[in-house]
C-alpha cells in the first residue's frame, strides 16, 4: 500500500484534534460556544454513525504499517497537556466569562480528556516501549486516576467477567451505583494488585518500584501546576474536569461488559476470556473518535495488538451493541432505558451461551468465588 493509501485511511481517526479549536473557541468567545464540546464529541461522532453506517473490514494485523495510526496516540499527550494548562492559565482571569460558562467549558474539557486522552492512555500502556507507557501515565495524571493503568493491566485484563473485576457491570446494575462501587473498588484492586506482585518478589508495598509513587508523585505535579497557574480556581476547574473525564471512562467501562460473565467451572476456576465476553460496535464514526475501542474483544484477545489492527467480529462470535459507545453511554446515565435496552440482549446472550446455567443469580449479585 502506498504511503497516500495509508494516510487516507488513517486520517479520519485524527479527527479528535478537531476537538482542541473548538475548546481554544469555547474560551476566547465563551456564550453557547462553551458547549459545543460535548455537543461535538457525543453528537456529532452519533449523528456521523447514523450516516455512515458500520465499518466491518479487517486489516491484516501481521502485514499492516500503522505508523500513520500510532502518530496521533503519540502526539496527544502534549497536545492535551498544552491545551489542558493554557485554559487554566487563561481562563480563571477571563473577564468576558462568567462562572457557568468557564464551569460549562471545562465539563467539556472533561469530556475531552475522558473521551479522548484516557482512552489514548489506554491505547498506549499497553504497548511495549517504556515512552508510550509514560506518556498514558502522563495522560493520567492530568485526570488524576493514574491507578487505572495497574487497575487495567493486572486486575481488569486477568480478571475480566468474575467477581474480581470491580469494572465489570452486573447485570440490572444502573450505571449510579456502578460508579459508586467503582470509583471505590478500582483504587484499593489496583494497590492490592500491586503490593501482591511486590510480595511474591519478597518486598514491601513501600519499595520504590511500588507504581503507586510514580502515579502520586506525577498527580501532585499536574495540581501544583494548576494551582500556580491558575490559582484556587483554576486548581478547582483542574478537579471538575478531571471528575467528568472519569465519569466518561467509568460510563465506557459500564457498557463494555454489562452483563456478561464467564461460567464458573467450581473451586474458583472461570473458563477462559472468550470474544463473547466482550459488548462490540462496529460503527464507524464513533470507532475514528475511539480509535477502535468498540471492537473490544479482540482488544481482550489480543491487549498489546495496535489499535487499526484490532478484528471486528461478527454477531455469531461476540455480542453487538445496537449503537456506538456515545449514544449508549448517554443511554446508562438513565437506568430504566438502559435496563430496556440491554437486559433482554443480555438474557439472549445466555440463553444462546449457557443454556445449562440454570440458576442467574450468583453471577447477578457476584457472589461465586473470586477466581482462584
Amino acid at each position: 500500500m502506498s504511503t497516500l493509501a495509508q494516510i487516507r485511511r488513517a486520517i479520519p481517526f485524527w479527527m479528535s484534534l478537531l476537538l482542541v479549536p473548538i475548546a481554544v473557541l469555547g474560551a476566547l468567545h465563551g456564550g453557547w460556544t462553551v458547549v459545543l464540546l460535548p455537543i461535538f464529541t457525543w453528537y456529532f461522532f452519533s449523528l456521523l454513525d447514523a450516516f455512515l453506517g458500520l465499518n466491518l473490514e479487517n486489516l491484516d494485523p501481521e502485514d499492516s504499517d500503522t505508523s500513520w495510526y500510532r502518530a496521533i496516540t503519540l502526539i496527544w499527550a502534549p497536545v492535551q497537556f498544552a491545551l489542558l494548562f493554557w485554559l487554566i492559565w487563561y481562563v480563571p482571569q477571563a473577564a468576558h466569562l462568567g462562572a457557568l460558562e468557564k464551569i460549562v467549558l471545562f465539563f467539556g474539557v472533561g469530556v475531552i480528556t475522558g473521551t479522548v486522552g484516557i482512552n489514548y492512555a489506554h491505547e498506549l500502556m499497553h504497548q511495549k516501549p517504556k515512552s508510550e507507557r509514560m506518556m498514558a501515565d502522563l495522560l493520567l495524571a492530568m485526570v488524576l486516576y493514574s491507578h487505572f493503568r495497574s487497575e487495567h493491566l493486572q486486575v481488569h485484563h486477568r480478571h475480566v467477567a468474575t467477581p474480581r473485576d470491580t469494572v465489570t457491570a452486573r447485570y440490572n446494575e444502573g450505571f449510579h451505583r456502578f460508579f459508586a462501587r467503582v470509583l471505590r473498588g478500582s483504587l484499593t484492586s489496583a494497590f492490592r494488585a500491586e503490593a501482591a506482585m511486590l510480595a511474591r518478589r519478597g518486598k514491601r508495598w513501600t519499595h520504590r518500584t511500588n507504581p503507586f509513587w510514580r502515579y502520586w508523585a506525577l498527580q501532585a505535579a499536574m495540581l501544583a501546576l494548576a494551582l500556580v497557574l491558575g490559582g484556587w480556581t483554576g486548581l478547582a476547574l483542574f478537579l471538575w474536569q478531571a471528575l467528568i473525564a472519569i465519569w466518561q471512562l467509568e460510563l465506557v467501562n459500564y457498557v463494555e461488559h454489562y452483563g456478561l460473565t464467564r461460567e464458573h467451572l467450581g473451586g474458583g476456576k472461570y473458563e477462559h476470556v472468550k470474544p463473547r465476553h466482550s459488548w462490540n460496535a462496529a460503527h464507524k464514526a464513533s470507532n475514528w473518535l475511539l480509535i477502535n475501542l468498540q471492537r473490544h474483544s479482540d482488544h481482550h484477545y489480543k491487549p498489546d495488538r495496535r489499535f487499526p489492527l484490532l478484528q471486528n467480529y461478527t454477531e455469531d462470535e461476540a455480542p453487538q451493541l445496537p449503537y456506538g459507545y456515545p449514544i449508549m453511554t448517554m443511554a446508562a446515565m438513565v437506568p430504566p432505558l438502559w435496563r430496556r435496552a440491554m437486559n433482554p440482549r443480555v438474557r439472549a446472550w445466555r440463553r444462546a451461551n449457557y443454556p445449562g446455567i440454570t440458576d442467574w443469580q450468583p453471577y447477578n449479585k457476584a457472589t461465586n468465588p473470586p477466581p482462584a
